[in-house]
């Protein structure tokens, strides 16, 4: 499977354009523990750290690279907080294209030492990702950058880079071929990109789910304004320490309350401690090692269900967006309070 082979997602790019790693075609698991505990009727994890560079942002650097090889642009200049520089300075070094990064304050360094390996440049900016203003500021000076000739600026948004986001919608389509009666997915979200990719995705096909928006607290943007009514994102200063969901501006906001409300879906906050919690749960519980934004789906949807807002049946989809050596940092977190013995070869029976 490949996200090519939808024919919207290839128009206009030529087949000797089209750069691929492999993405997509990732799992569909049915949760043994946690779904079972929590009274849901069919809890299911799409694997999405199963994609080459280890996150769904492949599908958007898929895309995108194979759009500038099209044009024949040969410089891609972008924004990350890990996941998608990693994706993108992976297909970039496939497609012999130069890449040029700058990255959020927070950004792990795993994350960054993954886009140095595929040969990018990444430069770290002061307060990005946690101060609109800095995020503001950072952002119109990406967009001047990206407008030289053969240059491209490559955000996983569709407020920026409308041709990259669709291969993330690929997702969706994957998901109903994977299972033809999903009723609810939830999608955690920073800017919002992925979310409005899978909800406009459920909606080319002939069901549609609710698709639900999941944040941390710290970087309520969307799920409040969504939950209670509001037509309008808003920017805040984000207190949250969850990595890849630090972003303190709208982005694709508005367009997620919109998509959202439109599929039946809704916002939901979850604490940063939740999260935490949550991915040390799928790693002990049903052998799943991703990263901390990864488990911000299973802990809105486990939210929901306490909460009443959803009945828990029907089949309910929760996006693992990234592979936990993502994050060094958040894995001996969820290790702290364990010791490897130390023993003699002779004492093992």
């Amino acid at each position: 499977m490949s996200i090519w082979q939808w024919e919207h997602i290839a128009e206009g790019v030529p087949e000797p354009a089209r750069v691929t790693l492999g993405e997509g075609g990732t799992p569909l698991v049915r949760s043994r523990a946690i779904g079972p505990k929590a009274n849901f009727a069919d809890l299911r994890f799409k694997l999405e750290q199963n994609n080459p560079s280890g996150s769904y942002k492949d599908r958007f650097a898929a895309s995108a690279i194979s759009h500038m090889v099209t044009n024949r642009q040969h410089t891609c200049v972008a924004t990350s907080s890990g996941n998608t520089g990693a994706a993108l300075a992976a297909y970039c070094a496939a497609a012999k294209i130069k890449c040029r990064i700058a990255v959020v304050e927070g950004a792990p360094a795993s994350k960054l030492q993954q886009m140095l390996a595929y040969g990018a440049e990444v430069f770290r900016v002061k307060g990005f990702g946690l101060d609109p203003v800095v995020t503001e500021q950072t952002f119109e000076r990406l967009q001047l950058l990206g407008k030289a000739d053969g240059h491209a600026l490559q955000i996983s948004a569709f407020a920026y880079s409308p041709l990259g986001m669709t291969g993330v919608g690929s997702m969706a389509m994957e998901l109903a071929d994977q299972c033809a009666d999903v009723s609810h997915v939830f999608s955690p979200a920073g800017g919002g990109g992925l979310t409005v990719a899978v909800a406009r995705g459920f909606s080319r096909g002939n069901s549609r789910p609710a698709v639900h928006c999941v944040q941390p607290d710290g970087n309520d943007t969307i799920s409040s304004p969504l939950r209670d009514g509001s037509d309008n994102a808003h920017d805040v200063d984000c207190t949250s320490q969850i990595s890849g969901l630090q972003v303190a501006s709208v982005i694709d906001g508005n367009e997620v309350i919109r998509e959202c409300r439109a599929s039946g879906g809704t916002g939901h906050l979850v604490s940063d401690e939740e999260v935490w919690v949550t991915q040390k749960r799928l790693a002990e519980e049903e052998g799943i090692f991703c990263e901390p934004a990864g488990a911000v789906s299973v802990a809105g949807a486990l939210a929901s269900l306490e909460r009443g807002d959803i009945a828990g049946q029907g089949t309910v989809v929760c996006l693992i967006t990234g592979s936990g050596f993502k994050d060094q940092a958040s894995v001996e977190r969820m290790n702290s309070a364990r010791d490897c013995p130390t023993i003699e070869w002779r004492d093992i029976s």
